[in-house]
């Protein structure tokens, strides 16, 4: 399936969803708002799709808000910016919680909205040439919508900084900060992502969404009674199911699972 504004690509599994407007280094508009979600809404939870990773296309992850698109946001009134808004939440939204695993493929430039799509993702990997930015405060703005994605990554105190300077840091920044979790030559970027890939495709596909759904709703909140019935109905499920039990038989008869055929 190709579009325009965005491309997305089937291999062995993995579907790779490319923003394809590299003239304007990526950025985004209503339109590339609207595809993106709807693309990852059609992907999301579909059983021949074990990850998807996010890419641009050319020299650059994504450079945030398109300018034209910025220049009709100016003539807008309270309703419409709000609205706006509202999409641009649906998509982090929609990329945050997607059942399968996510992937962020970053080089160049991650501004603004893209470094919030990178935040939304499970793994980040990124080319030592990559640079960051919340840049919104120098156009008189604030990072709202993708604020708490940002926080969720790199804590509250290191966006608290990056929100309010708008300052650029680097690859290997990101990485101490948690907002990447790997960092390689861009040459290299593709093979550690198949690397990576790989061994997504050697694990149980209902139990790595069941894994990441857990570590999500887990997160910051106390570990009382209620919270230890719920983990332990989690792991019942998993084990009482068709996954579980072949996983499980796989192992102890040292044999390949079922998943690992497809």
């Amino acid at each position: 399936m190709t579009q325009d504004i965005l491309s997305v690509a089937h291999d062995n599994g993995v579907a790779w969803v490319t923003i394809d407007r590299p003239e304007v280094r990526n950025a985004f508009d209503d339109h590339l708002i609207a595809e993106l979600t709807a693309t990852l809404r059609e992907l999301d939870g579909r059983a021949d799709v074990r990850a998807v990773v996010l890419a641009g296309a050319g020299k650059h992850f994504s450079a945030g808000a398109d300018l034209t698109w910025m220049q009709r946001m100016a003539s807008f009134g309270w309703d419409d910016n709000f609205a706006d808004s509202q999409a641009l939440g649906e998509l982090m939204h929609t990329l945050n919680t997607l059942a399968q695993p996510t992937l962020a493929r970053v080089q160049g430039a991650a501004v603004g909205g893209g470094l919030g799509l990178v935040a939304c993702c499970d793994i980040a990997v990124a080319s030592d040439r990559a640079v960051f930015a919340l840049t919104e405060v120098k156009l008189g703005l604030i990072p709202a919508v993708i604020a708490p994605y940002v926080v969720t990554a790199i804590g509250e105190r290191a966006a608290r900084r990056y929100a309010v300077t708008g300052e650029r840091f680097d690859a290997h920044r990101a990485h101490d900060l948690g907002l990447v979790q790997e960092v390689v030559p861009e040459a290299e970027l593709d093979t550690y992502l198949a690397t990576i890939l790989d061994t997504l495709r050697e694990n149980g596909p209902q139990a790595m969404r069941g894994a990441k759904r857990l570590m999500r709703d887990v997160a910051r909140v106390p570990i009382d009674a209620e919270l230890r019935r719920e983990t332990a109905r989690r792991i019942a499920d998993q084990r009482a199911s068709a996954e579980g039990q072949e996983g499980v038989a796989a192992f102890l008869n040292k044999r390949t699972p079922s998943w690992r055929d497809h």
